[in-house]
């Protein structure tokens, strides 16, 4: 079975119980660009990437960036490795991670990355990692700004705000480092801009 198949079986299990106990509302689906994107959304909670791919809906399949650690949970983690999760070491410099996020987008999918890194209480502010600034800037692809509201109530509609695409500006052929942390420091104004939005 292909990994866009173990996917669609992640998201169609997954699906019922959380529209049932945490349902989603998406404001923002027509930013969403046909092709290759990375998705860059804030992180309050484990289920953030749920909410963030039944935003997107299986029409737009995302391939989430994620802590290696999942991957290494017994049969869950075979199963999130099997649906496309790109797991990530975050004690050193993964290569391996970094050349299938590349790879990710020169074949025109979406690659979800929440730049802070890891989870951040809500009101709290972590300056965000560059890797999403990297990705979009070797690849030429758009960066699509996404917000998840940190409080999720049982039983109450949860709304996902999803961006307009923009693409990351920089003078030469590469980035250089600086830039990197000017388009990722833009990357995040964006996100949390979107907290203001009506829903």
């Amino acid at each position: 079975m292909s990994t866009k198949k173990y996917f669609q079986l992640i998201y169609c299990m997954a699906w019922p119980f959380f529209s049932l106990f945490h349902p989603i509302k998406a404001v923002g689906r027509e930013h969403i660009p046909a092709g290759a994107a990375v998705i860059c959304a804030n992180h309050t909670s484990l289920s953030d990437p749920l909410c963030v791919c039944f935003a997107f809906q299986l029409k737009h399949q995302l391939q989430p960036l994620g802590k290696i650690e999942l991957l290494r949970i017994p049969i869950l983690g075979w199963l999130l490795e099997k649906g496309g999760i790109i797991g990530v070491d975050r004690e050193r410099a993964d290569l391996k991670a970094v050349k299938a996020c590349l790879l990710c987008l020169k074949e025109g999918r979406k690659l979800l990355v929440f730049p802070e890194g890891t989870r951040v209480a809500e009101g709290e502010t972590v300056t965000g990692k560059g890797g999403a600034a990297f990705f979009a800037s070797r690849t030429g692809t758009p960066i699509v700004p996404v917000y998840v509201p940190g409080k999720k109530r049982w039983f109450r509609s949860t709304t996902v705000v999803i961006g307009a695409p923009f693409y990351p500006v920089f003078s030469g052929r590469k980035a250089t480092s600086e830039e990197l942390d000017g388009i990722t420091q833009e990357i995040m104004e964006r996100i949390h801009r979107l907290e203001e939005q009506p829903k």
